[in-house]
């Protein structure tokens, strides 16, 4: 792994646990409070059915549609890795939550949702899942256009499901950036530990 990676991936790593951190002794409430009132100042009919559509981007089903179609459509060891770092992302955002147990934010909620809140399952997997389809593009398409247009398009669901948990009252803006930022880490280790092992990958 390059050294600039190295820093990145430390930098988010030790931002994960800050956050993590603060989540813990309650300190975020402030932050947390600002992001969320800016965000749902902008409520309209509009916005609610575009984040409340584009937030099931990163829900169970689509993300098994999604796997199943790669997998279909590449029969190569791509689609292995995919399912590798999604299956990551999941168990270990299960895992944190349960252990964390921060309860979901105290505001109307547009959609349904139980379970934890810290960190953001939604966030990690628009990581692990769009994330590394933006990384196959980047690495595999070689018409410029083509490849500008799929990289702002996948940059724009990832951020846009951040986004939409926050929108939608389910989450805190801690949880989504804890998410992207440990995805971020455990996407890049899984794509380093398989590029010697799956050649072309």
């Amino acid at each position: 792994m390059k050294k600039n990676k190295i820093i990145v991936n430390s930098f988010c790593l030790l931002l994960f646990f800050i956050i993590m951190l603060l989540v813990i002794l309650k300190q975020t409430s402030s932050f947390d409070s600002f992001i969320y009132q800016l965000l749902i100042n902008f409520r309209c009919p509009v916005l609610d059915s575009f984040f409340k559509t584009i937030t099931v981007l990163g829900n169970k089903n689509m993300i098994i549609i999604t796997l199943l179609l790669f997998i279909l459509l590449f029969h190569d060891k791509k689609a292995l890795v995919l399912v590798i770092n999604v299956f990551s992302c999941i168990g270990l955002n299960s895992l944190i939550k349960h252990i964390i147990r921060r309860p979901r934010p105290s505001v109307k909620h547009l959609i349904k949702q139980g379970g934890f809140s810290f960190p953001s399952g939604h966030a990690m997997i628009s990581i692990c899942l769009y994330g590394y389809l933006l990384y196959l593009v980047h690495i595999k398409i070689k018409n410029k256009w083509l490849k500008l247009l799929l990289e702002i398009l996948l940059l724009f669901i990832i951020i846009s499901i951040g986004l939409s948990r926050i929108y939608v009252g389910v989450h805190y803006p801690t949880d989504i950036i804890a998410g992207y930022c440990l995805a971020y880490v455990i996407s890049n280790i899984i794509i380093y530990s398989t590029n010697d092992y799956f050649k072309g990958v």
